[in-house]
């Protein structure tokens, strides 16, 4: 019996081996076996970086972070909102936006406030800003604005959400007015948020592959 075995390249390359045209079942179960290490072939890559590459790869991994702030602080330059991007993270206003929706924000202070726009905005004690739309605008004789807002699929105002005592918003407490969203982009936001410990293995993982990735 003719026995043919031919190996391409590395142990990921694909192997062939044949007996008399039929494929080497031992063979071939013995190559499936190693390729189960192919798994940790990025700690060998880890292993093999001298202090110079892996110096390198940190400062391309410090670069993409600092980038990412740059063009955050730019969008808050062009916007004026502190928070040009937010995700919509309740159903408190549905059916115009939806959970996971992304929303792209602007906050000129030339911009009046007006009954029907949708604004977020912070309340005192409260981390997370509220998504919800413009009720009633109160204006009084020296220009000083107030209003009230309340979310599209809520039965009541949002008094019930505000400070102690509050019963008005003014434009302090304005993040921003909602200009154009994106349905379920930010759905992985909520999914961190829900679930930490899957925020911290995809950050994790991310940083990993920063750090091996050598192109």
């Amino acid at each position: 019996v003719t026995s043919i075995c031919v190996i391409h390249g590395k142990m990921s390359d694909f192997v062939q081996c044949t007996i008399d045209g039929v494929i080497d079942r031992k063979l071939k179960t013995e190559y499936i076996r190693m390729g189960v290490f192919e798994s940790l072939d990025f700690l060998d890559d880890v292993r093999r970086m001298n202090p110079r590459q892996l110096y390198y790869q940190v400062l391309n991994f410090a670069m993409i972070v600092a980038s990412a702030l740059m063009i955050w602080k730019g969008l808050m330059v062009v916007t004026g909102s502190e928070s040009p991007i937010v995700v919509v993270l309740s159903g408190s206003m549905e059916p115009a936006f939806f959970r996971g929706d992304l929303l792209l924000l602007t906050n000129h202070e030339e911009e009046p406030i007006r009954v029907g726009e949708i604004v977020v905005f912070k309340i005192e004690g409260r981390d997370i800003p509220i998504v919800h739309r413009v009720l009633k605008v109160h204006e009084k004789e020296n220009g000083k604005v107030k209003f009230l807002t309340k979310g599209d699929n809520n039965s009541v105002d949002d008094r019930g959400l505000y400070a102690p005592g509050q019963l008005w918003l003014e434009k302090k407490d304005v993040v921003g007015r909602a200009k154009g969203f994106v349905p379920y982009v930010g759905i992985v936001t909520i999914l961190m948020n829900d679930y930490p410990k899957f925020k911290y293995a995809l950050l994790a993982c991310l940083g990993l592959f920063v750090l091996i990735h050598r192109e």
